[in-house]
């Protein structure tokens, strides 16, 4: 008998010993439905029929740990076509669940359904998902909480709370009425009525019962915000008065730690800041306003919300006031000061040998538009090709190994060179195609992104599905390969999933591992140049055996 208990003690004790590597193994299946329904939302004082996910604006939070598999259910229950992105997920393997409309699936029909189903690996923080078709993610979006191994402790000290903001923008007119009159007109679209911050815009001029959102802290503790820029067509400052706040991630990588009053976001980007409630009371004001160095129209109207200490009633409210909307100095700070936290644990693996380096130009065009205003439109363009969106799922002709949807020959540098900063060409007319680059699995690729400032000169935050990059480089004016190579941050470089071109003729580098099969897109995260063509997408090969290749498609991937 006591030997028996002697080996179960033995066993015991090996349980305990390999219990935390165990857990780092294995993840849970966790499973959300999302109903995708009109739900009447009023806000500026006015009341429109929205498209929600589960009746919510902003929609639900998803969480997870690294390695847990999510089982997600859209149904459609709206007349629009519709498919949802999980922006930043890297889906290995799976970019069948990416979500890009006509890139990686075709769209969930109005009454269907279809299951996202992915495992979330070697990724931990904020990401979140929003709709990927026409412009439905202005209020279809949501948080994506990825949280460390259980063993895993965060690389900065607890936090008492976490809280999710998400900055937005919110049109009092139905938002595909809007992009249809500008498709017909081939001009730019109306610019949204306010931005929001967490669905709600805090009093303005015109509807001063307008509700804010409100956070309530206590005293002497940290909090961990998780700010997502999910609007449309702007960058957005952030702050609170009388508070700093300390970076720790972007895009679900961590940082080296650094200390800002004001953060800056693009479309797509995600931030994880530290709070420390300093003060023993009062109310303090947070807002999110526009950064544009550009003579663009935008929303200049900024959000409001407020942090409360508890106990704190009836005082007066902090003020503080937004950076002006040109403050290129602040944006370029912020930049400059993001690098990789780079530790044992976290290495910043940067790629050095190059297989692809590729060179892209980043412009605005004219293209001639028998129904439109003054005969042309405008569109947007990678080395001057337009992409154009098919009307199958190229993920789906890729695998089939089917031709006459796309060709692969997108060119990996410009086919006319000229000074990119300087006088534009007389011809702004683009060739309008859809075309893929090809890599091979495991290549190193390096893109130098070229503003051009053609048309318009502004920032263009730029996308890439399936992967991380790098950020090894930027500067002002054109590339020059012989003297901006010698500049690059190869040791310690921002690791993200969006990354801004400069506006006007400036340039940023980054380089990424292509080492995940599948059809990738990579775009512009404001909207509008989305729409105008400013997209292209990668196809990577497998490599050698299952483990290096695409899944075959789910049952229930929607059909065409």
């Amino acid at each position: 008998m006591l030997g028996k208990i002697a080996e179960w003690l033995k066993i015991l004790v090996v349980l305990a010993f390999l219990w935390p590597v165990l857990v780092l193994c294995k993840g849970n299946i966790r499973h959300y439905k999302f109903n995708v329904m009109m739900t009447n939302v009023t806000r500026l004082c006015s009341t429109k029929p929205t498209v929600t996910v589960n009746g919510k604006f902003p929609g639900p939070s998803i969480y997870a740990r690294e390695d847990d598999t999510l089982l997600i259910k859209v149904v459609n229950q709206v007349h629009y076509n519709l498919s949802i992105h999980w922006h930043g997920v890297k889906q290995l393997r799976t970019c069948w669940a990416d979500g890009p409309a006509y890139i990686a699936q075709c769209p969930i029909q109005p009454g269907k359904s279809y299951v996202y189903n992915f495992t979330v690996r070697e990724q931990r923080g904020t990401l979140f998902w929003h709709a990927h078709i026409l412009w439905l993610r202005a209020t279809v979006h949501g948080a994506i909480v990825i949280l460390p191994k259980l063993a895993l402790p965060y690389p900065f000290s607890k936090p008492k709370k976490e809280v999710v903001i998400i900055l937005g923008e919110w049109w009092k007119s139905d938002v595909e009425a809007v992009v249809d009159e500008a498709t017909q007109s081939g001009l730019p679209p109306n610019i949204s009525d306010a931005h929001t911050i967490n669905g709600l815009t805090g009093p303005v001029s015109t509807c001063l019962s307008q509700e804010g959102f409100n956070f309530q802290v206590e005293p002497g503790k940290k909090y961990l915000l998780r700010i997502i820029n999910a609007a449309l067509n702007e960058e957005l400052f952030f702050k609170i008065a009388g508070h700093n706040l300390t970076v720790e991630e972007v895009d679900a990588a961590y940082v080296k730690p650094f200390e800002t009053e004001t953060i800056l976001t693009a479309p797509g980007q995600t931030t994880n800041v530290i709070l420390s409630t300093n003060h023993k009371n009062g109310k303090y004001l947070m807002v999110t306003s526009p950064y544009m160095d550009s003579p663009i129209l935008v929303n200049n109207k900024a959000a409001t919300a407020t942090l409360q200490y508890t106990g704190t009633n009836n005082s007066s409210t902090t003020f503080t006031v937004p950076p002006p909307r040109n403050a290129t100095s602040i944006a370029f700070n912020f930049m400059d000061s993001l690098q990789s936290l780079n530790s044992k644990r976290y290495p910043a693996k940067v790629p050095i040998k190059i297989n692809h380096s590729l060179f892209f130009i980043i412009s605005l065009g004219l293209n001639p538009c028998a129904t439109c205003y003054r005969g042309f439109r405008i569109v947007a363009a990678i080395n001057n090709v337009t992409f154009v969106m098919p009307s199958v799922s190229l993920l789906g002709t890729h695998f089939l190994n089917k031709s006459g949807v796309f060709t692969d020959d997108f060119p990996g540098n410009p086919q006319n060179v000229f000074d990119y900063t300087g006088v534009p060409p007389e011809n702004l007319r683009t060739i309008e195609g859809t075309k893929l680059y090809r890599l091979e699995y495991n290549s190193n690729v390096q893109i130098i992104l070229q503003d051009t400032g053609l048309l318009s000169p502004e920032n263009h935050p730029m996308h890439l599905h399936g992967f991380n990059f790098f950020v090894v480089g930027r500067g002002k004016g054109n590339f020059n390969p012989k003297e901006d190579f010698k500049k690059f941050n190869l040791v310690d470089p921002v690791e993200r999933n969006t990354i801004n071109a400069p506006s006007g003729g400036g340039w940023v580098a980054i380089r990424f591992r292509a080492n995940n099969p599948g059809v990738w897109f990579f775009h512009c995260h404001l909207e509008v140049h989305t729409t105008w063509g400013l997209k292209m997408a990668f196809v990577v090969n497998n490599g050698n055996g299952p483990n290096e290749s695409l899944l075959p498609p789910p049952e229930d991937i929607p059909k065409c």
